[in-house]
C-alpha cells in the first residue's frame, strides 16, 4: 500500500506541489440491530482507496480514487496538484505548515478480542436477549445494536512520513421506550449514544447489556407517571458523567476547533464565540475546570497513534484552572494562528474525504469529590443524566439540554424521580458556576461515534472523558 501512496506523492510533486501527502485507507464496518426480541438488520460493508492532498501556493487540492493501481494513484496525485493550482489562483493569505518530525512507524491499539471474529450468532443472541428482557419488564419498544470498525491506514508525505496504523473500534447501545396516553418516555443504556471505544469486543462484554435491560425498561415505565421537573430560575444542578460528555462535546469541543475560530469552517456546528486574541487570558470556567484533548488515552474512542498529517498523538491543554489556553488544530491552522506546533487533531472519514480538524478525546480532568458527596452537599437541587435533546447556537455559546431522567435533591438526599428535565446556560457563565467535580474513580471515557462536520459530510469518532459535576445557580425547566 505504501507503493501506491508514494506514487501519488511523487506525481503531485512533479506537477508542481510544494507539499503533498497520500493516505491509503482500508475500512470494514459491521453493525447489527435488534427490535423487540428479533434481529432486524445486519450491515457489513468495506471500502478501500487512496486520498491525496497537494499544496501549491496557499491553495489545497484533494483528489481520491478507489482504483488502487500505481497509475491510478499517480493520476490522483496529479489531479490533486491541478486542483491546488486552481485554488491558488484565488488571492488568499500566505499558508504555511507548522514543522513536524518525519516518522517511519507502525501503530495499533490493544485488542483483547477481535470483534469481527466473534460469531454473528453470538452477537445476535446478545441483542435479542437484551431486547426481550426489556419487553418483559414494560418496554413497548426495545432496541439494541452494536457497531464495529476495523481500519488500516498507510500515510506517506513529501517530508518523509511513512506510517501505518491499525485501529479497531466497537461498542453497543440499547434503549427502552414506554408509551403513555399523552407522551412517551425512553431510557437508554449506557447512554443516548451507547458506549464506544478504541478497543475490542471485551468492551461490549463489560457493558453487560442484559443485566441492565430490566432496570432501564422499568425506569422508562416509571417516568410516565413521574412528576414533571419543576422550574427554577436558579438552582444547584448535578449532572451525571454521560450527560457531561455531551455538554463538553457541544459547548467546549466544537468551540475550540481552530478552523471554526478562524472562520474556515461553519457547517453543522457553526463557528465559535472564541477570539484568538484572548487565548491564555480569557476565563472559560471556574478554577476547577481543566480540559485536555488527549489522543493517547488507552481505549478511548478518540485515540490513535498519529493523525492524518503524521503528527504524533499528544495531550493538548484546552482549559487550565478555568483559563482558556489551547485549541484543536492541524498544521496549517496552527501556523495561521501563530502556534508553534499542530495539535495533532486532523482526521478524515474515509479515503475519499479531505482530512480536517476533529475532536480527539476532549474531556474534563477529574477532581476530588464524588457523586454521593455532591448530593450530600446539596440542600435544594436537581440531578440529571442521559441526554434526550439539545439545542445550541451557531457560536457554541447559548445552549439548552433536555435529559431522559432527573431526581430532586432535598437536604442532601436523592428524592423523587422527575421527568423531562431541561437546563439552560451561557458557556462561560455556566462553566464558571462549576463548584464540585467527580474524582478519578468516577472518570469515564465516553465515546461519541457520530459527530458530524464538513461538506461533504463527515462522521467523526470522538471521546469525552468526564465525571459527575455540580453547578450553582442554573436555570432549570421552562421559566417565564
Amino acid at each position: 500500500m505504501f507503493d501506491y501512496a508514494e506514487a501519488a506523492v511523487e506525481a503531485a510533486l512533479a506537477a508542481g506541489a510544494r507539499y503533498a501527502d497520500a493516505r491509503v485507507m482500508d475500512r470494514r464496518h459491521e453493525s447489527m440491530g435488534a427490535r423487540n426480541g428479533e434481529v432486524e438488520e445486519l450491515t457489513q460493508e468495506a471500502s478501500v482507496g487512496i486520498g491525496v492532498r497537494a499544496l501549491i501556493g496557499s491553495g489545497w487540492g484533494f483528489y481520491s480514487t478507489a482504483d488502487l493501481t500505481r497509475s491510478a494513484a499517480a493520476q490522483a496525485g496529479a489531479q490533486a496538484a491541478a486542483i491546488a493550482r486552481a485554488s491558488a489562483s484565488v488571492p488568499a493569505f500566505d499558508l504555511e505548515l507548522t514543522p513536524v518530525e518525519a516518522r517511519q512507524d507502525s501503530w495499533a491499539n490493544e485488542v483483547r478480542e477481535d470483534p469481527l471474529a466473534v460469531p454473528l450468532a453470538e452477537k445476535g443472541d446478545l441483542l435479542v436477549a437484551a431486547t426481550r428482557t426489556m419487553k418483559e419488564h414494560g418496554a413497548d419498544v426495545a432496541l439494541a445494536a452494536y457497531d464495529v470498525w476495523d481500519t488500516t491506514k498507510w500515510l506517506v508525505s513529501s517530508e518523509g512520513h511513512r506510517i501505518d496504523q491499525h485501529i479497531v473500534e466497537c461498542g453497543a447501545q440499547m434503549n427502552a421506550t414506554a408509551n403513555g396516553e399523552s407522551e412517551t418516555q425512553r431510557r437508554s443504556y449506557p447512554g443516548i449514544r451507547g458506549q464506544y471505544g478504541t478497543r475490542g469486543w471485551e468492551l461490549v462484554r463489560e457493558l453487560d447489556l442484559e443485566a441492565n435491560a430490566a432496570r432501564i425498561a422499568e425506569e422508562a415505565r416509571a417516568l410516565l407517571t413521574a412528576a414533571a421537573c419543576p422550574s427554577h430560575d436558579a438552582i444547584d444542578l448535578i449532572i451525571g458523567s454521560e450527560q457531561m460528555a455531551l455538554q463538553i462535546h457541544e459547548s467546549v469541543g466544537h468551540a475550540v476547533e481552530l478552523d471554526r475560530i478562524l472562520g474556515w469552517e461553519a457547517a453543522f456546528a457553526g463557528t465559535s464565540w472564541l477570539d484568538l486574541g484572548q487565548i491564555g487570558r480569557m476565563r472559560f470556567g471556574s478554577e476547577l475546570m481543566n480540559v485536555t484533548a488527549d489522543a493517547t488515552l488507552t481505549g478511548a474512542l478518540g485515540s490513535f497513534g498519529y493523525d492524518d498529517e503524521g503528527t504524533p498523538a499528544h495531550p493538548v491543554d484546552i482549559v487550565r484552572d478555568g483559563t482558556w489556553v489551547g485549541v484543536l488544530s492541524g498544521r496549517d491552522s496552527a501556523a495561521r494562528a501563530g502556534l508553534p506546533e499542530s495539535g495533532g487533531a486532523v482526521r478524515g472519514d474515509g479515503y475519499n474525504r479531505l482530512p480536517m480538524v476533529r475532536m480527539t478525546n476532549v474531556g474534563l480532568l477529574p477532581g476530588t469529590s464524588s457523586l454521593e458527596e455532591m448530593i450530600a452537599a446539596t440542600d435544594d437541587g436537581i440531578l440529571v443524566d442521559t441526554n434526550r435533546s439539545w439545542s445550541i447556537d451557531d457560536k457554541r455559546l447559548n445552549f439548552q439540554f433536555g435529559c431522559e431522567i432527573g431526581w430532586e435533591i432535598k437536604n442532601g438526599r436523592r428524592g423523587r424521580m422527575v421527568r423531562n428535565p431541561t437546563y439552560t446556560g451561557i458557556g462561560p457563565r455556566f462553566w464558571g458556576s462549576l463548584d464540585m467535580l467527580g474524582n478519578e474513580s468516577e472518570w469515564k471515557f465516553w465515546g461519541t461515534p457520530n459527530c458530524g462536520k464538513g461538506q461533504p459530510g463527515q462522521i467523526g469518532h470522538t471521546g469525552h472523558p468526564s465525571v459527575p459535576c455540580r453547578f450553582r445557580g442554573v436555570r432549570v425547566g421552562v421559566t417565564g
